[in-house]
């Protein structure tokens, strides 16, 4: 047990030092060289700007917030992207119906459908959860089709050799497992922008809380303090969901992968 500790200390060790000398060097830049707490606040007046939000209880409020409106978009986004996907990469003339459509809408910025999700939904959790699923669902389509597109047909002759003859059945047990991989990337570049344009969304207006919401309030007050422990918070639960994303489907889905079965 003790030689593990160890272990798992000196493992670690240059992620702690990187970090240490980086907090250093930010104190130091804000201290002696900025000296201007709107410019650019200490880690010192960051820590204490956090300790203050949590006490009142505005992080756990303004997080959850965050968290349903991207939960919205990335439901949406898998029971649209996922089908869609799939339907491109696997019958060639749905991908001829609708590659166009999406080849025209994909190219527009997600944040320039925000006055739409004001006027469809209002300031709800709909609307930021909107701007999240625009964000999100085109990787999913696209790396769905990739995935399926890609699929080796000697895996296919051989399923319809050994009698599984129906597409529900093939698309089921061959294609679906044989695309993972391309899928499961897309998911991941997919939450990587729909956590990005969930942030733009509640700073122009699409919610009246959240993270995001709360980057632009503060700006507004002049507590550069305040923005910067919401900005760190956005980073940290992005990093969050990144990693129990990773290590569930790489513990689940794709263990084959490693050449880990059992």
């Amino acid at each position: 047990m003790k030689n593990r500790f160890i272990k798992t200390i000196e493992e670690n060790s240059i992620e702690a030092v990187s970090l240490i000398v980086a907090v250093a060097i930010w104190q130091l830049i804000a201290d002696r060289i900025v000296q201007n707490k709107f410019l650019l606040p200490s880690f010192y007046d960051v820590v204490n700007s956090f300790t203050t939000i949590v006490e009142s209880g505005l992080i756990f409020t303004d997080t959850l917030t965050s968290l349903v409106h991207f939960s919205i978009g990335i439901i949406a986004a898998f029971a649209i992207g996922i089908p869609l996907g799939i339907a491109m990469g696997w019958f060639r003339k749905a991908n001829r119906a609708i590659d166009p459509v999406i080849e025209i809408l994909r190219p527009i910025p997600p944040l320039a459908w925000i006055p739409f999700a004001i006027i469809w939904f209002g300031l709800a959790r709909q609307a930021a959860g909107f701007v999240v699923f625009v964000g999100m669902v085109f990787p999913i389509i696209i790396n769905t089709y990739t995935g399926f597109k890609n699929v080796p047909k000697v895996y296919v002759e051989a399923a319809k050799v050994l009698g599984c003859t129906r597409n529900l059945d093939l698309i089921r047990y061959i294609a679906i497992p044989s695309a993972m991989p391309s899928i499961v990337a897309g998911i991941r570049i997919a939450m990587g922008v729909g956590w990005m344009c969930l942030v733009a969304a509640e700073m122009f207006g699409v919610s009246d809380s959240g993270l995001g919401y709360q980057i632009w309030h503060n700006y507004y007050l002049h507590r550069m303090d305040f923005v910067l422990v919401y900005m760190l918070l956005l980073g940290f639960v992005g990093l969050l969901i990144d990693r129990f994303f990773r290590y569930y489907v790489d513990a689940k889905l794709l263990r084959w992968t490693s050449g880990t079965v059992v």
